[in-house]
């Protein structure tokens, strides 16, 4: 197993680095994309316990984190547009040059991710539908106040709301201070409160229309659910599966805190990855 980093830079002058944990002889490649505001690196054990499976995994940066060459501030401000149309082209380039130099860059290609890692990753097919033929899912859902279960949902419009002022009020989402994501930039939780609010998929500048689109993602979708994860509730998925219905297969497992060997929830299981890794690696191993 080798473990690196490629150094990238999007069209517009962002960089990051993409992390890479590829074994020996690997039978399918896998583009990983994070939860809002967790930095990339915080994976690694995950990609690890896919590279014992025998899956070569790179892991994207989000914009903002971890080895990212901005900060969200007032002076500095991205929405949806830029993660998808600029920095994850980025990703999917460094990945294809990495497979050719070290094994072969025409392996089987899947795209995922955990939480809104997992939306935009569909977002990302419903973009580019040729880069994957499978999605991988884990704690992820679409934010829609009314696919989540009562008595829940009725809170979440007011919190919908009130994220994108303190934002805007803070010139960025003060994550860390009230527990929800990380120093996030008031144009992405703007267009994640939109969907969160309408239950339709947008963000600002971006021409496509992505609702359209995911209803044309065509490819092989497996997801992970925790028994206890209200952040994703299995109805959350419901609703963002629902959006696909054309997938070639969707198979969901559901996970529980006997089998995780911790609380089965939102990030729990990113200390525990072995039974995820398993459950995502089975119709490939």
């Amino acid at each position: 197993m080798r473990s690196f980093e490629i150094a990238l830079r999007s069209d517009d002058g962002h960089q990051h680095r993409l992390r890479a944990c590829v074994p020996a002889e690997p039978s399918a490649a896998l583009l990983w994309l994070p939860a809002l505001g967790v930095a990339a690196r915080h994976y690694q054990p995950f990609a690890e316990s896919l590279a014992e499976r025998g899956i070569a995994v790179f892991v994207h940066e989000w914009r903002g984190h971890g080895s990212s060459s901005l900060r969200a501030g007032r002076q500095q401000d991205w929405g949806y547009r830029e993660l998808l149309e600029l920095d994850l082209p980025a990703s999917e380039d460094g990945m294809r040059r990495a497979l050719g130099d070290i094994c072969a860059a025409d392996l089987p290609r899947i795209i995922g991710g955990h939480s809104l890692g997992g939306q935009l990753a569909s977002c990302r097919l419903a973009i580019a539908p040729g880069f994957a033929t499978r999605l991988w899912l884990v704690a992820s859902g679409a934010p829609y106040w009314r696919a989540f279960p009562r008595p829940t949902r009725y809170g979440l419009p007011l919190a919908y709301r009130f994220l994108p002022w303190l934002a805007d009020r803070c010139g960025a989402l003060p994550g860390h201070r009230i527990g929800f994501g990380g120093t996030e930039a008031r144009g992405l939780i703007r267009d994640w409160a939109r969907t969160a609010l309408s239950g339709r998929y947008a963000g600002a500048g971006i021409e496509v229309d992505l609702e359209t689109s995911l209803d044309k993602v065509d490819v092989d979708i497996r997801s992970v659910v925790f028994a206890h994860d209200w952040l994703a509730p299995e109805s959350s998925l419901r609703f963002l599966l629902g959006k696909m219905p054309r997938a070639a297969s969707t198979t969901t497992v559901r996970i529980d805190t006997e089998s995780l060997g911790t609380v089965a929830d939102h990030f729990a299981w990113m200390k525990h990855p072995g039974p995820v890794a398993s459950a995502l690696a089975q119709p490939i191993e």
